[in-house]
Order: C-alpha cells, then structure tokens, then sequence
C-alpha cells in the first residue's frame, strides 16, 4: 500500500528515509510478495492434485512451528523461575541517590481522547519520586482532541508538563506523536507511559541505578514490568491480568536470559535519549512500534534490561474493546515480522543466525502460534469426536489409538460423503486398513498432542506467574488459560484482515473503563521484594 509523502510531516518522512527498508509503510516487498504468492499458488496445485499431500505437508509445517513457538515460550519462562533475568533495585538504593545527582527525565505520554481520565494522568504523574524541577513531561495530543486539552486545563496541568499538538497528519499513531516528543525531550533519559499508567513512585529513580551500573555503554533500555491494577473486576481481567504477569515476570526474563531480543511493552520503556535517537525512534507505520524498536535495538548492538519495577494499567474489562486491542497487537507483530524479515539472509547478518531465529520466534512465531490456534483446537475437536463415536460403537479408546484393528471390525465411522472418517491405529497395520487414514489419524494424534502439551504449558506458566507475584486468587483463572487463548486466535485472525485492509489503522483502546477502586492492586507499592 503506497502512501502520498505529501500528505506526511517532516518527522514521518526522515524516518522513511533513513530506513528505507526498515519502515512497515511497506508492509510487504515486492520479493515478499513473489514468495507468498508463488506458495500459494503451488499449495493450489497440490491441493488439486493430490489432496492427501497437501493436508500432509501443511498440516506437519503448521505443527513444527506451533510447537516450537509454545516450547520456546515455556523453555524462557522455565529458565526466568530458576535464574535473575532482571536488575534487581532495592528501594533504599533508589532513595539514596541524592536530588542534585539525579539528571533531567523526560516523560512522553501519548493522548487521545482520553478525558474522562485527565485528573488521573496528573495524579499520577505527581506520585512520581523525583524533583519536580528535573522533570520534563511531554503531553502529547492529536490536533482535533480538544476535549482532551480541556479536560487537562481543568485538572490543573503541573509546571513540568508540555502539551504538544500533534499536527494533523497520517498515520495517526501513538509512534508518530511520540516521535514528535523525542524532538523536544530536554532529558537525559525518557520513558513513555500510556494514559491509565500508575507507575510505582521510585520507578525513575530505580531506573537511573540500573543505567548507572552499566559501565559498556551498550545499554540503551530499561524495560519495568507491566501488570493491572483492576484484575478482580471480571473474568477477562483476572485472565488479561495472568497473562500480563506471565508474560512480563517470566517471558520476558527469559528472553533475557537467552540473550535474544526483547519485543517491548508498548509502555515503561525507559531509554538513553541520545541512542533512541541514534536508532531513529519509533515506526510511526507500526501498530506495535514497541516490539519493532526492541528488534531495532538488538540490531544496533545495544542491550535491553528489565527491572524489579511494575507499572499498573488499567486491564480491559469489555470483550470487544479487548478485541480490537489484541487485533491491533497481533497485526503490528505480522508487520514487525514482515519488516524485519524482509531477506531472511539479511536479516541473520543484522542479528546473527542466533538473534534471527530468537527474533523469529518470539515474534512472527508468536503470530503464527495465535493464528493457527483455532485450526488445532478443530483438530483436537475433531480426532476427539472420531474417538467418541468409536467408543460409542464398542471400541476402546486404547485400540483405537494403539490397534490391533482393522475395517473387519464392522465399524465403519462417521459418513462423509463417499468418505468414512474413522481413528485408525497410529502403529498397527491390519487387513483392510486404509493407509492413507491411517497416515490421517496419526496427524490428528499429533496435532492433538500438541494442542494438549502446548495448553498444559500456558497453564503451568500461568500458575507460576502467579505464584511468583504472589497473586494466589488468579490460580483458577491460570487454569481456563486455554479458552483465553481461543479467544486471542479469533482476534489474531481479526488482526491478519486488517493486514490486507487497513494496515495503519490504530484501533483506540477505550480508557476508564474501571477506576482504582474497583480493583485490587495498589498501584504505588514499592516492588523491591518482587
């Protein structure tokens, strides 16, 4: 999809021009485009051909990639539980850096409609440990928000904050308004931070300790933790909340640990102003612009470190609203992927073989994983129906799955047409068997078990996440992990549309759904002991 660069501002088209193929204003090369489209047209011919091969071949391709996405996510977080993958900052340490030593922070935050929580953003901002005269915040608004402005003037706008308008422009994106504020950002360091952020007071200040341990000068993020503040208030949130947690106390860690790539949070990012600008800041094409900087990073040599500092957010409480958030989470990850694999050669030059199949995995592996999660639950539906209706006609499940048994046995299974679903034996071959469903029945075992192993991983990880912040009562949610996940494949297929039909669209996440006061988490604890 072109786009007309008259109609762009002047930051947008620098960006484009010094990564001319690093921008998902492109959201697939014309050697993408070739590949895919001769795939396609080959998987046609074989599906015409012979349709035996092509549910083979598609289905054992879909299977290794799934399964190598679910064990990867749950070997990072077995290595985070049993090793430190983030900086550990006591409070007092954070305290004990005196006022005058502290540098200029920069804090960035993006808004858009959101007044109805304006007094909250200042609150929070205020609860911040840290002189007011080094801080340099940056509202940023889009020019038609002026409800937003207003509701801010009300609130009463602190003397350390900067509202800057957005001129009106496409894309109009969070990446793009925040490009506008790197340009103006007076500190030595910048964070960003969404509308509903609370970050724990000492967060800055434990952020300053981690950058001044590092002595290479390679250290160009500080990633703090995310979590929720209203977990309690529904089912969506207590599992939003376990993934939250899962992802951000253990995922993440162990990305660490491996030393691959970090695709960041889209918030809590805190940065070396100078190297975010020597890296060209943020996609403003890129739906998850979080998770292409952290490539972005790893590319340039740089280093990325988590800290023991947790930043509540508000957990989507509505089905449909979480909907289009997730859809636009899955999208940006397809077009990070796209992006950053444009020449698979290339890009394990850039990242080496090792980061280049890390990147992968955590990134266009997580996307593929999303995506074909539905085609596995039918799968696991459908060889559990061939069991079930073989049970039902006197055959036990173990001679189903293990034999002997053959067509001699007078079932014939489930009528389909001319064809006769059955589940055959994975290892027996019998007079009368079929070979082809047989071939078939062991890909529906396989896609099956993995289905299975995979679930069981989300689960573990999921009550590990919890035990490990001590969020005890989010136990039984861990446990319907499963079904949260069904619900994220049917937004990743809403999102992999939106590729094709409106790749830069920002789907607004709608704010102040819940308050403080509907939830359980108090947002300015100290987490020194996490």
């Amino acid at each position: 999809m072109k786009q007309d660069r008259t109609q762009l501002d002047r930051l947008t088209r620098e960006f484009m021009e010094q990564h001319p193929g690093g921008c998902a204003v492109k959201v697939a090369s014309r050697g993408q485009k070739i590949y895919y489209l001769a795939t396609a047209l080959l998987l046609l011919l074989l599906l015409k051909f012979r349709w035996d091969y092509f549910i083979f071949l598609v289905t054992g391709i879909l299977m290794f990639w799934y399964a190598a996405a679910a064990f990867f996510r749950g070997g990072a977080a077995l290595l985070s539980w049993f090793g430190r993958g983030e900086e550990m900052v006591s409070g007092e340490e954070a305290t004990a850096i005196p006022a005058e030593e502290l540098p200029v922070y920069t804090i960035l935050l993006p808004l858009y409609h959101e007044a109805n929580i304006a007094e909250k953003i200042v609150r929070n901002m205020e609860r911040l440990d840290y002189p007011p005269e080094k801080l340099d915040i940056k509202l940023l608004l889009e020019a038609d928000d002026e409800e937003t402005r207003k509701a801010l003037e009300n609130a009463g706008i602190p003397p350390c904050c900067e509202v800057i308008v957005v001129p009106d422009a496409p894309p109009k994106t969070k990446p793009r308004a925040c490009n506008f504020g790197l340009e103006r950002a007076r500190g030595e360091f910048c964070v960003i931070y969404d509308a509903e952020d609370a970050p724990e007071p000492d967060q800055l200040r434990k952020a300053v300790a981690v950058f001044r341990r590092d002595k290479s000068g390679k250290l160009l993020c500080v990633q703090a933790k995310l979590n929720y503040f209203n977990a309690k208030y529904n089912l969506l949130t207590r599992l939003f909340t376990v993934e939250y947690s899962t992802y951000f106390d253990l995922t993440l860690s162990g990305y660490s640990l491996f030393g691959l790539p970090l695709p960041l949070g889209g918030t809590s990012n805190h940065f070396r102003t100078s190297g975010l600008r020597e890296v060209g800041g943020w996609d403003p094409f890129n739906v998850t612009e979080d998770c292409d900087l952290g490539l972005r990073i790893y590319e340039r040599g740089y280093r990325t470190r988590l800290v023991n500092s947790t930043t509540y957010e508000e957990a989507n409480s509505q089905l449909w609203n979480w909907m289009r958030q997730r859809s636009r989470w899955v999208k940006g990850f397809i077009q990070t992927h796209l992006v950053h694999y444009r020449n698979p050669l290339r890009t394990m030059k850039r990242l080496g073989v090792y980061g280049a199949f890390g990147g992968f995995l955590a990134v266009g592996g997580s996307a593929l994983m999303m995506l074909t999660n539905l085609i596995f639950w039918a799968v696991l539906l459908l060889y559990a129906g061939l069991l079930l209706h073989g049970s039902a006609h006197g055959l036990g499940f173990f001679d189903q799955v293990v034999g002997p048994h053959s067509i001699g046995d007078g079932y014939r299974g489930i009528p389909l047409g001319s064809l006769h679903l059955r589940a055959w034996p994975l290892v027996y071959a019998g007079p009368g068997e079929d070979a082809f469903w047989s071939i078939f029945s062991q890909i529906f075992f396989a896609g099956s078990l993995i289905m299975l192993l995979a679930n069981l991983i989300f689960i573990g990880i999921g009550v590990a996440a919890c035990v490990k912040r001590k969020y005890y009562y989010l136990i039984p949610a861990a446990l319907l992990m499963p079904l949260y996940w069904l619900l994220i494949s049917l937004a990743a297929w809403k999102g992999f549309w939106q590729i094709f039909t409106k790749p830069f669209y920002w789907e607004k996440t709608v704010h102040g759904l819940t308050d403080h006061t509907q939830g359980d988490e108090t947002p300015c604890k100290n987490e020194a002991s996490l």
